[in-house]
């Protein structure tokens, strides 16, 4: 199920899985209003571990890849953001070498980008990888994520989200 491979087939699959490895909180606990506000969507953020691995969340399409940020679109059309590390923009891309390019296809747990923590960490930024859904509200879908504060391992199932 949690293959390394790029899939060539794009998989109709409402689970939601943990992003990292690390700490998970619900999205309302991030350090960043426009997450924790709710204004790019519901969703959940995890506090990596180091040296995380950022995996897909979901099987889904690669329509963005901006170091910093991940979008994915799943068969159904709901798209997830996957941002790594709050005000990490700043940074310019250097933290992060993407594994993925836009059009690929990945299923959770193909890992999407390679991150060095200690740089962010160095600029005194916090590391928190937030997963929101941006167009959930739009499209109607049913989001259940178990966000309950506890450690959790990347992978791990923690909700579904259904249109």
């Amino acid at each position: 199920m949690f293959g390394f491979k790029k899939k060539h087939e794009l998989i109709n699959d409402e689970r939601i899985f943990a992003v990292a490895s690390g700490e998970l909180i619900p999205l309302q606990d991030v350090d960043d209003p426009v997450f924790s506000q709710g204004m790019m969507g519901r969703g959940y953020g995890v506090n990596p571990v180091e040296n995380a691995v950022v995996q897909a969340p979901v099987f889904a399409k690669v329509t963005l890849v901006q170091g910093h940020a991940i979008g994915l679109e799943r068969a159904d059309g709901l798209q997830f953001l996957i941002h790594i590390g709050i005000d990490t923009v700043n940074l310019s891309g250097h933290p992060f070498k993407p594994i993925v390019a836009e059009g690929d296809i990945v299923e959770a747990g193909d890992e999407l980008v390679k991150v060095d923590w200690n740089e962010i960490t160095n600029h005194g930024l916090a590391k928190t990888v937030m997963v929101v859904m941006p167009n959930e509200q739009k499209l109607g879908a049913t989001v259940t994520i178990n966000d309950h504060v506890r450690n959790i391992e990347a992978g791990a199932e923690i909700g579904t989200a259904t249109r």
